[in-house]
């Protein structure tokens, strides 16, 4: 999906190393916003177009929901 130099970790990621999220922004070359998970890097990744992510990141900072993160 994107060159590995260009994936970071969140900055709400946990720090103890279970809850590691990273992201690419692709919006300037592909149109989209990647989403991986850090212990996984080879796996699946999400996609999202720039209004999707913009609206994912508001419900999430909104905490009107639960992930299930355990």
């Amino acid at each position: 999906m994107a060159p590995e130099e260009a994936w970071y970790k969140s900055s709400y990621s946990g720090g103890s190393g279970n809850s590691c999220v990273e992201i690419a922004d692709l919006r300037a070359t592909r149109g989209v916003v990647g989403v991986r998970d850090s212990k996984d890097p080879s796996g699946p990744a999400l996609q999202f177009t720039p209004a999707g992510w913009s609206s994912f990141v508001t419900l999430a900072q909104s905490g009107e929901v639960d992930f299930g993160g355990a």
